[in-house]
């Protein structure tokens, strides 16, 4: 096990109705900022039970964040703070809604350029506005981690910063609000909770085996529990442990002292950036092709995901790793997220442009190697074809 330092405050507020603790959570005299993508927070009533919870307090609204948050729209959200002096931040959404309001923290008194905050990496950060969450979607973990990824559509650039300013004070996960959900949004949070806890897994055997037990235990969890949560929306104890399941995957817990990969969310990015798919649907397409790619470095760990994910026992080493690779791919299949380009009406004409994008923003050297050079990076998208 490699050395390391895990430090996470954000407390978790877990269960049905606890969106009223937000009286308790928040402070008496702030002057609040709700932050939130489209109307369905409204329509759903969500919206108007944070409003009720937070009292007499101070609020404004500030709706319109993507489904990949834009730095274009959340500039209009740090101008609306500046001008009306918001003091606290509160995020009602998924992972794009939090993302995108610990931009907004970190930006609001940012000295120079906004954007240097994602072309450092979130390196610059000095201070950030204190914020909270409502989660409605699982899938990211934004809502108890320190990252973040925003899209610059000018640029079609799409970067991410992490800071341990910008860790949420709080988060409510209340698995009700999962309930009316459209089974895409479903499927694809399944899908990204898998990546997340596979990018800090599957990379090569590190003497871990606290943190390989969890992270099975994730990707075991969410393969029972992903179709049964397309099929029964209203199942509270699945969307409970849905909703855990995707936050336990990007908490920082499995990934301590391990060695993580992260070149298939690399690689994503590059597609959503460009061709506009959602996160998961990159994720899909990337992982079982950069997995046969990366076969002769990972084939050890593969096995073992092979044996104590999928309950592969027969064959050699090489082949429990092929079998797993393939149950990967039916298993997106099985999400109803498809796992090639062709399936979204891409071609070979994307793979230069891809790459290019990639040397741009300096991606040249990905993975838990740093051996993904953009020749690998070309085989693996043109294997997904």
């Amino acid at each position: 096990m490699n050395n390391f330092e895990l430090y996470n405050p954000t407390r978790i507020v877990f269960g049905e109705g606890k969106i009223i603790e937000l009286d308790r959570l928040i402070p008496k005299d702030a002057k609040v900022l709700i932050l939130f993508g489209g109307e369905s927070a409204r329509k759903s009533g969500t919206l108007d039970e944070v409003e009720q919870a937070l009292g007499n307090r101070e609020i404004g609204l500030f709706g319109g964040i993507e489904a990949n948050p834009r730095y274009e729209t959340l500039i209009k959200a740090v101008t609306k703070i500046q001008k009306e002096g918001y003091d606290y931040l509160l995020a009602v959404g998924g992972g794009s809604v939090i993302d995108g309001t610990k931009f907004v923290a970190a930006a609001v008194n940012f000295e120079g350029d906004s954007w240097d905050i994602l072309t450092s990496g979130g390196k610059k950060i000095t201070s950030a506005l204190p914020f909270g969450t409502v989660l409605t979607l699982p899938a990211t973990g934004s809502e108890m981690n320190k990252g973040s990824v925003i899209t610059r559509e000018e640029t079609h650039s799409k970067r991410a910063f992490q800071h341990d300013s910008v860790y949420p004070q709080f988060s409510i996960l209340d698995p009700v609000k999962t309930f009316t959900l459209p089974p895409r949004q479903i499927s694809n949070g399944v899908v990204d909770a898998f990546v997340h806890t596979m990018e800090q897994y599957l990379t090569y055997p590190a003497n871990a085996p606290v943190q390989d037990v969890f992270a099975e235990g994730l990707l075991r969890t969410l393969i029972d529990i992903g179709p049964k949560a397309l099929a029964n929306p209203q199942d509270y104890d699945i969307r409970a442990s849905l909703m855990w399941t995707a936050t336990l995957a990007l908490n920082g817990l499995i990934g301590a002292g391990v060695p993580q990969d992260w070149s298939t969310h690399m690689l994503g990015h590059e597609i959503t950036a460009l061709y506009n798919l959602d996160h998961a649907q990159t994720l899909a397409i990337v992982l079982p092709a950069m997995l046969l790619e990366k076969l002769p470095q990972k084939q050890a760990k593969l096995a073992q995901y092979a044996e104590q994910v999928w309950g592969i026992r027969e064959g050699s080493e090489k082949e429990k790793a092929l079998r797993a690779i393939e149950l990967t791919r039916q298993f997106f299949e099985t999400m109803e997220v498809k796992t090639y380009f062709h399936d979204y009406n891409l071609n070979q004409e994307v793979i230069e442009p891809l790459i290019e994008s990639l040397a741009k923003n300096g991606m040249t050297q990905l993975g838990e190697h740093q051996d993904i050079t953009l020749d690998v990076s070309r085989r693996v998208y043109t294997a997904a074809l």
